[in-house]
């Protein structure tokens, strides 16, 4: 009897990075459950606050800064968790940390203990953080496998958005949208990144930067948006990319364009704008032909020698 041959369809294996990304209108939709809570754990109106954590986490926290201010519920710094100021006096500590793990953070958090409110922000409910930090939020459903952070950044700062009273179920309508369009750019026209961004879009320009460093090795750059003009114009080429995390200062992009840049502007949500540029990064990285979950030289968390 000859052999029958079957042809199948097969779909193309993402990589955990891009699971994560496309899960992330799901994720956030659960951690705004969590921050509408009357219980959460998070700041009152009015108090001072320090939100602070590591590489993302920090980015994160500078966006959850600048929505509090703007809101108008009480002065809100952000710091990375290693150049938080002593001596400062805070009525309540914001620590973020997809790991808990994260030595800096620990530190911070040990030299803190007894003399302000802390509320952790974390993956892992079993993580040393939730044992150093009085109060922590457990956002498992939104823990990642890739080393790279998507889902677990966006989903606390839908949390901390949703505590602001911002309705996240728009954001996450958006999201999808974001995701289901087709890409904006395509990487291999370019050799250089610039994100910008005002207000909380500043801090997301960062991580937008972040996310083609780490996941491509792309050479990239973030501004608050009125610093672009102020010297790193003069690098804009016809092979530099110059995106704007939400809506740009006028004048700007005709600014850029005339270097023979690329300007690309997003007028969404700053939030949803990132997502756009996590697919890109990962396209870029694929492209390279490298492993988007596993850039070279990380690891999900960094534990430095010594006593935390």
């Amino acid at each position: 009897m000859p052999w029958a041959l079957t042809y199948a369809y097969f779909e193309p294996i993402m990589s955990e990075i891009e699971h994560e990304i496309v899960d992330q209108p799901r994720a956030w939709t659960l951690a705004a459950k969590l921050g509408r809570g009357e219980r959460s754990g998070l700041p009152a109106p009015g108090s001072r606050v320090c939100a602070t954590g590591c590489g993302t986490s920090y980015y994160i926290a500078q966006a959850y800064a600048a929505y509090r201010e703007r809101a108008g519920l009480g002065e809100t710094d952000a710091f990375p968790a290693s150049e938080v100021p002593g001596g400062r006096r805070y009525g309540h500590v914001i620590a973020i940390t997809r790991s808990g793990t994260t030595s800096e953070v620990l530190t911070l958090l040990a030299g803190l203990a007894g003399t302000v409110p802390v509320t952790a922000i974390t993956a892992d409910g079993g993580s040393p953080v939730t044992a150093s930090a009085p109060e922590a939020i457990t956002l498992d459903f939104a823990d990642e496998r890739s080393l790279v952070q998507t889902r677990f950044a966006t989903s606390a700062l839908a949390l901390l958005r949703a505590h602001l009273g911002q309705d996240i179920a728009p954001l996450a309508a958006a999201a999808e949208r974001a995701i289901a369009a087709p890409p904006p750019a395509d990487p291999a026209d370019y050799d250089h990144f610039v994100f910008v961004g005002t207000g909380p879009g500043a801090g997301l320009a960062s991580e937008a930067a972040l996310k083609m460093r780490e996941t491509g090795g792309a050479w990239t750059e973030a501004y608050p948006a009125m610093e672009l003009r102020h010297g790193p114009m003069s690098a804009l080429t016809a092979r530099s990319l110059v995106w704007s995390l939400g809506a740009a200062p006028a004048g700007l992009g005709d600014e850029v364009a005339r270097t023979g840049a690329t300007w690309l502007e997003s007028p969404e949500d700053p939030q949803v704008a990132l997502v756009r540029v996590q697919r890109l990064a990962v396209a870029n990285a694929l492209a390279k032909g490298l492993d988007p979950d596993h850039p070279r030289f990380l690891s999900r968390s960094v534990i430095l020698p010594g006593p935390a």
